[in-house]
This record gives C-alpha cells, sequence and structure tokens, in this order.
C-alpha cells in the first residue's frame, strides 16, 4: 500500500521504495519532523489523530492529483499518529519522476494538500498547557477543543 496511516515509527526506505522506478530520474522525499519550537513556545510533545479512513482515501487522492498533473511520478505517503516526541517523524512523502524538477514540485504539492484537506491534528503539548492546532481545525469551530469529522461518502 502507498498510502498509509501508521501508529509506529515510519521506515523511510520502506517509503522511498515505493517509488523506485526504472524510468525515475529523480527520487524526492520530504521528511516532517516534530520541532521543539513552535511561535516561540517550547513543545514537549505531539499527538496525532486521524479519521484513519477517509485519511487514507485523501492520501491516496494526492496521489492521483499528482500523477495526472505531472506525467511518469510515483508517490509513497505514510503519516504516523499518536504521540510523538521532539525530532520524530511524522510524515514521509517519495516521489519519484522522470527528472528532478517534476519531483520537487509533486513532493511540495503532496505537503500542501495533506495539511489543506486530509483529516489529521495534532495537539501540542507545551510547558503551559496544550491546544489542537491544523489547517482543518481553523476552517471550522469545534466547541470542545477536538475535532468531529463526517465521512463525506455518506
Amino acid at each position: 500500500m502507498n498510502f498509509e496511516i501508521s501508529k509506529e515509527p515510519i521506515n523511510i526506505q520502506g517509503v522511498i521504495d515505493k517509488v523506485v522506478d526504472r524510468d525515475a530520474g529523480a527520487i524526492n522525499t520530504f521528511i516532517g519532523t516534530v520541532r521543539e519550537t513552535t511561535k516561540g513556545k517550547k513543545t514537549l510533545y505531539l499527538i496525532y489523530e486521524a479519521y484513519e479512513s477517509m485519511a487514507v482515501k485523501k492520501l491516496e487522492q494526492i496521489g492521483r492529483e499528482i500523477q495526472e498533473r505531472w506525467k511518469g511520478a510515483k508517490v509513497a505517503i505514510t503519516h504516523r499518529v499518536g504521540r510523538l516526541e521532539i525530532s520524530d517523524v511524522a510524515v514521509v512523502i517519495a516521489v519519484s519522476t522522470p527528472h528532478r524538477a517534476a519531483s520537487y514540485e509533486a513532493s511540495r504539492y503532496a505537503i500542501e494538500r495533506i495539511k489543506e484537506m486530509v483529516p489529521i491534528w495534532k495537539k501540542e503539548h507545551w510547558e503551559d498547557g496544550a491546544e489542537w492546532i491544523g489547517d482543518q481545525l481553523e476552517q471550522v469551530p469545534y466547541p470542545s477543543g477536538k475535532p468531529e469529522v463526517k465521512d463525506l461518502d455518506e
């Protein structure tokens, strides 16, 4: 499976191996990690949650969009959920294409689309509190502080 949500640490080489192709002249890998400082606040750890079945469908959609836009592209994306410590790997995106420029562009496209449309949320835990963070949360108010997601296929 090229598009996954994982509760376990991500095998970076395993994600890359999914896009190896004899016609690819480039493989671009984006590795998103947990940073310690965000907007001047020290992060202790993050909790990622996802509506897993819908998240996988959306990751697959991003893969199709990339293949339509960048001919010959192969894509694999794995996003981790659960508690992640500082420097842990949260997401790995691998894109192979016949030429290097396309692999850079497609990789950037993938991470921006993930933030825009995939139902994955993170709760940042700081020394002085915690808060749910994420583009999806900024678009819809959640009075309880935690997202509620409806199945878009219903």
